[in-house]
């Protein structure tokens, strides 16, 4: 019975516990919550009472320590134990706790903690377990046992400021576990009010857990923690003054563990629960599961009688390494003072003068024999010096109490191994666990330690998968090779299973369960059981060319027998094909291993994981640095899109501006340098991210800042002018194109022609230095000498370059369209036949060729877009929008045109088509420095407007229906009615009053009666004498009252508007025009030269080409692999110097300044601090030695009035008693002074 009953207790709590577990979408009530924990509790945690009441030395008092009223009922008399006597392993068992949940402490700030009162036989596991499991607790990287007084004791203000922000902060950096006796006095209140210090000024970081491990039997207001269901919380008062022999818990502990042995009033029963809890925790693996390394423990001793000695001896002889605070007093200071004897000096009389010394009245009241075991315990302890460490805040150091603690553990380590390089690798992980860089820089990356890349690539796996930033580039700089470290793929595979939970792996999983789906119904039912697919690198491809863009090449390849089924149907449908047949080349393995580049592999690891530090240091270890920026700019933007967390957006959007930044330092610092090289590095095809170009990257992302850099435009210029050079006037140009013949006369200036004429410049320059010199003029240009000179163009050459030019290309355009134009309105106004014209047959060839250029551009597709996507940027174009319309007015206009009985509508929709075609026009504007950023505004201001007339119709409707209302009874003509109803208080607006509103204006004349007249409004309502019936006065207020508002407010508010957009704008116009620019020459670069309608001539030798050649190749095609090395190398040696320019701005800026300023105080502040003591030393000294050289003066019958100036001018410069010799030489000085003045009497 007693087995189902805790079986169903069982089920009951795993039930609770998997329902309350961090589930999405799903709430658990807060009382359902508490119900499990206390089942856990009951099940679990005891305590222990005693069931014999035997009377002690009071009659109400039983030798448990406890009251009558303090026990069961049961335990009063107890017939089974009659005539015994009081046995508490007899008499005391175990029963479910009472005591726990939530303490919470009055007074300021509330602050809240866990509690729960365990019996002393409770095992270690289960307490580990309610601490990880049900209180949350993050497993510690280390475990600070601090012990010491037990009653309240004086630290001096410099050593307790130490104390407290040593221990903090090696608490907070390594994610420790201070455990403490847990009551407010002593040592223990000195460690919360530490905790306390940190919780005012605490960062982000996480919260210090600080464990108290205290007696049951000794906490005074303990009642106040029993409940039997548990207290949620338990409200504790810090009651100190009427504690008496008790003592209370210490409110600035975040956790309780309060050890019951059934007895009250007996002091250190937690002692040996609390060391089996460390010795547990000491064994469990640090970290992840498998790891050869256990949770360090160190032992901080503060003060502290001959308990605490015994608690050191014990810590040491189980190989835990203690840190001695000195000065803090007594026991901690006697080990202090004998550590720091020289060689044998340690004696039984030394040892002996400084425990009476530091002891006093207490060490007086030991045995003999207790006198030499302690001495002996001393000496023993000092004998393990690998186990103690010393912490003096008067030396000359740091004065960092973290640095010592941990400082200790790695003398611990490096001691008690005897393997060498096992030795330094457990302190490298111990140092990662902690995360403390400066241990691992001062302590393990020495001159003696020599590391291989190998032996460092467990520990940078735990460096990236932890987030330890700092310790990747410590790692890097010490020897780790990314080619070594990431040339398994399974490595990088297993970051990315690792990766902390973010947007792009919840993306991933998402994917691998759609391809587990789609190999499911691929693959028959017999070979379903074998399918248990995990993240692979299939996978992060596919999802990483999701966010680049289809046009891309698949960064990680699919192996030779790609069963691979996972791409999403948007990205198979655009591109399958493509894929195949682009990843056919990169299937072999020395292919892919040749464009894969192990910066970029760890690079796109940290941007998709929005990891800015991580990022940062592998950006600096990739190879196509400006690729790599503008390609994390692209996939950071498009997480930013897709993702529905707007703080996680704002942060990736922030990231992705940043690398914009980078990818424009970069590219400024290669403009500056070389032009040429600049250009090659923004069309190069880049073979680490999916062959494709940094302008196409940049386009992609939409970084109008990185394309209105003066270098990307002036390469988009050179484009623009084609072979032209840019220099040339536009009116040569227009010259030239209709008098052809003047290029050969140089009227026009071609690219070639400069580079011909700056050869020529050059070498007249060095023959005319030759000459002058009379040496021979070496050059540092080795290409040029290994380059043939360029040749001048040929006759046809120049005609083609000309006609080829995007810039001529656009010209003729325009007069083209303009053409077409003049011709459209000639045939609306003038000859608009039955039949149609010659003219007009002309219009509709015309309009054939512009519709076959548009479905060119619709599949012209050189980049790789694919169908849809290229369908999508086109639908995005405005332009593009007008084209398409202006293309189907015109088909429906034609298709009236050639009815008779639609014949005019088909001349209405001719004439409406007409206004889009002229809307169109403004498209050639963009191309202008001076109009294309004011058409911009123009776009942005009609869309305020379209919003606006939303506003501006609702008091139109108001006005225009309650107008029509009260003037006109039951019109039910529709057309009239919206004249009323809108089309009337619309034009009000503009000023054109109506006659109707008033009784002055009415005429009977302009209005029909009965409403049957479609040319005349109905009359108003009219009395017996034919006039209006209305309220006149009703009208004219209401109409007073829409002009006021639509007239005066409403547009104004719309000129406001106009105003704020034209500011807004104004400062970002020229950044958007010149990045749409690129569009513009795109779309002119890859047009025919003829114009329409003439261009249907190239469209047919296209058409006829594309069936013979078939597809032609991508123009993305890499440069030779020697050119491709070198722009590479040059390129990381530019991005070398932007980091330098960069930092060297951040260390000049005024923020810096104040930083490093602030360090400098607070460096100098530290070292006063520690000078103190040596200060008061010092002085010290000096007062002796002035009171032996009064005393000497005395005795020699000098006055005693003339003492103190000599007391005075002892202490001018402190500095100047620096050691004993110049002491004594200055004491002879003012002896002989003196002396020489009494002579002088």
């Amino acid at each position: 019975m007693g087995e189902a009953a805790e079986v169903k207790s069982q089920l009951f709590y795993s039930l609770a516990v998997s329902v309350a577990g961090p589930t999405k979408g799903l709430s658990v009530s807060p009382s359902f919550q508490r119900l499990a924990f206390a089942s856990w509790f009951r099940e679990n945690i005891h305590k222990k009472e005693c069931y014999f009441f035997d009377k002690g030395g009071s009659a109400d008092v039983c030798k448990c320590g406890y009251s009558k009223t303090g026990h069961v009922a049961e335990a009063i008399k107890p017939e089974e134990f009659a005539g015994e006597s009081w046995d508490k392993r007899r008499h005391i068992r175990e029963v479910p706790t009472d005591a726990f949940g939530d303490i919470c402490f009055g007074g300021l700030g509330q602050k809240t903690g866990k509690y729960a009162r365990v019996s002393t036989d409770t095992s270690p596991d289960m307490l580990y377990q309610l601490l990880t499991e049900q209180w949350k607790l993050s497993p510690p990287n280390l475990l600070i046992s601090v012990t010491g007084g037990a009653k309240n004791f004086y630290l001096k203000a410099r050593l307790k400021n130490m104390f407290h922000r040593g221990l903090i902060k090696v608490a907070q950096t390594t994610g420790a576990w201070i455990i403490t006796g847990g009551t407010h006095t002593g040592v223990m209140k000195h460690v919360g009010q530490a905790v306390r210090d940190y919780a005012l000024s605490k960062s982000t970081e996480g919260e210090i857990v600080a464990i108290g491990v205290a007696t049951w039997g000794i906490i005074h207001n303990r009642d106040a923690l029993i409940h039997s269901e548990g207290s949620f919380p338990a409200h504790y008062v810090l009651d100190i003054k009427s504690q008496g022999q008790l003592s209370c818990l210490d409110n600035n502990h975040t956790h309780f563990l309060l050890v019951d042995n059934g007895t009250q009033g007996q002091y250190g029963v937690e002692i040996e629960l609390r060391t089996s809890l460390e010795k547990f925790v000491s064994r469990i693996p640090l970290g992840k599961k498998g790891s050869n390394v256990t949770i360090p423990v160190v032992c901080v001793v503060l003060d502290g009688g001959t308990g605490t000695l015994k608690t050191i001896y014990n810590a040491m002889l189980n190989d835990t390494p203690c840190v001695i605070l000195e000065g803090s007093g007594r026991i901690a200071d006697v080990i202090a003072q004998v550590a720091a004897l020289p060689g044998s000096g340690a004696t039984n009389k030394a040892i002996d003068q400084l425990m009476k010394k530091f002891l006093g009245q207490e060490y007086e009241e030991f045995s003999y024999d207790q006198k030499i075991e302690y001495t002996k315990k001393i000496q023993d302890i000092i004998r393990m010096s690998h186990l103690l460490t010393v912490f003096r805040a008067s030396e000359d150091n740091r004065g960092d109490m973290d640095v010592a603690i941990l400082q200790a553990l790695l003398k611990a380590s490096r001691i008690s191994e005897s393997l060498g390089s096992n030795n330094w690798k457990r302190e490298l992980e111990l140092a990662i666990a902690w995360n403390r860089v400066d241990i691992a820089e001062t302590e393990i990356f020495t001159e003696e330690s020599q590391w291989k890349s190998i032996d460092l690539h467990e520990y940078m796996t735990s460096a990236l998968v932890g987030n330890k930033p700092q310790f990747v580039s410590l790692l890097l700089e010490n020897g780790v090779n990314l080619r070594d470290f990431l040339q398994d793929e399974k490595t990088l595979c297993d970051l990315y299973k690792e990766m902390p939970s973010c947007f792009f792996l919840r993306k991933l999983a998402k994917r691998v369960q759609s391809s587990r789906r789609s190999r499911r119904r691929a693959i028959s039912t017999r070979a379903r059981a074998s399918l248990d697919e995990t993240i692979s690198m299939i996978h992060v491809s596919d999802e990483v060319r999701h966010l680049l863009g289809s046009f891309t090449k698949p960064l990680y390849p699919p192996p030779t027998d790609r069963n691979h089924l996972c791409m999403s149907i948007e990205d198979s449908s655009a591109s399958l094909s493509k894929y195949e047949a682009d990843s056919h080349t990169a299937l072999r393995p020395d292919a892919a291993e040749a464009q894969r580049d192990h910066g970029r592999d760890l690079f796109l690891w940290a941007i998709v994981q929005n990891n800015k530090e991580l990022a940062e240091i592998a950006w600096e270890q990739c190879r196509d640095c400006m690729s790599a920026a503008l390609a994390a700019s692209k996939i950071l933007k498009k997480m930013a899109k897709e993702g529905s967390d707007a703080d996680e957006a704002e942060q990736m959007q922030e990231l992705a501006n940043h690398y914009e930044k980078h990818a424009i330092g970069v590219f400024c610092e290669c403009h500056n340098s070389d032009e040429e090289r600049a250009k090659k590095l923004l069309v190069r095809a880049s073979p680490f991210w999916g062959n494709t170009t940094c302008l196409r990257l940049a386009l992609e992302a939409d970084d109008k800042t990185f394309i209105a850099q003066s270098g990307v435009q002036a390469f988009l210029t050179q484009i623009w002018c084609g072979e032209l050079s840019v220099e040339n006037p536009v009116w040569r140009v227009l010259v030239c194109m209709i008098f052809f013949p003047l290029i050969y006369t140089g009227f026009l200036v071609f690219r070639r022609d400069e580079v011909i004429q700056r050869e020529t410049e050059k070498k007249e320059e060095i023959k005319t230095v030759e000459k002058v010199t009379g040496s021979s003029v070496r050059t540092n240009s080795s290409r040029s000498s290994l380059t043939r000179p360029p040749e001048p163009l040929a006759s046809w050459t120049r005609v083609s370059s000309l006609y080829s030019s995007p810039q001529v290309k656009f010209y003729w355009n325009i007069v083209s369209y303009f053409a077409f134009l003049f011709l459209f309105a000639v045939v609306l106004m003038i000859d608009f036949q039955d039949t149609p014209s010659p003219w007009e047959l002309l219009l509709y060839v015309w309009l054939f060729t512009l519709v076959c250029e548009e479905v060119r551009q619709l599949f012209h597709d050189p980049d790789g877009f694919g169908f849809r996507k290229k369908v999508t940027v086109y639908i995005n174009e405005m332009w593009n929008m007008l084209d398409v319309l202006s293309i189907i007015l015109f088909i429906i206009g034609l298709a009236f045109r050639l009815t008779t009985e639609l014949f005019y509508a088909g001349k209405v929709l001719f004439c409406i088509d007409f206004v889009v075609f002229c809307l169109r026009l403004m498209a050639i504007f963009t191309i202008s420095r001076t109009l294309g950023p004011k058409i911009i505004i123009v776009r942005r201001m009609m869309m305020d407007m379209f919003f606006f007339m939303f506003l501006l119709s609702i008091w139109v409707v108001a006005y225009g229906v309650a107008k029509q209302g009260i003037l006109i009874h039951n019109e039910n003509r529709l057309d009239w009615i919206l004249r009323g109803a809108v089309y009337e208080p619309y034009r009000i607006i503009f000023g054109d009053f109506p006659a109707n509103n008033d009784y002055a204006a009415f005429s009977i004349e302009s209005c029909s009666m009965s409403g049957t007249d479609p040319l005349k409004p109905k009359c108003p309502v009219l009395n017996e004498n034919q006039t209006p019936a209305f309220p006149e006065w009703l009208t004219i207020i209401m109409l007073c009252i829409y002009l006021l508002f639509a007239n005066i407010l409403l547009l104004n508010l719309l000129i406001a508007i106009f105003n704020f957009t034209f500011q807004e704008v104004q400062d970002n116009t020229d950044r958007i025009w010149k990045f749409q620019r690129y569009e513009l020459i795109k779309e002119y670069h890859s047009r025919p030269a003829a114009p329409p309608p003439f261009i249907i001539l190239s469209h047919l030798y296209i058409f006829i080409r594309s069936l013979v050649l078939g597809r032609q190749p991508s123009v993305n095609k890499p440069l030779p692999e020697i050119e491709e090395e070198g722009l590479l190398s040059w390129e990381a040696l530019m991005k070398d110097r932007y980091l330098l320019s960069m930092h060297r701005e951040q260390s000049q800026s005024m923020e810096r300044r104040i930083m490093d300023m602030a360090q400098k105080v607070t460096t100098i502040t530290d070292r006063l601090e520690r000078e103190e003591d040596a200060m008061v030393k010092r002085l010290a000294g000096l007062e002796e030695q002035v009171v032996w050289i009064v005393d000497s003066l005395k005795s020699q019958g000098f006055a005693a009035r003339e003492a103190p100036s000599l007391t005075l001018t002892s202490y001018d410069s402190p500095d100047t008693y620096a050691s004993t010799s110049e002491k004594e030489e200055d004491t002879k000085d003012h002896v002989g002074g003196w002396r020489a003045a009494t002579a002088r009497r």
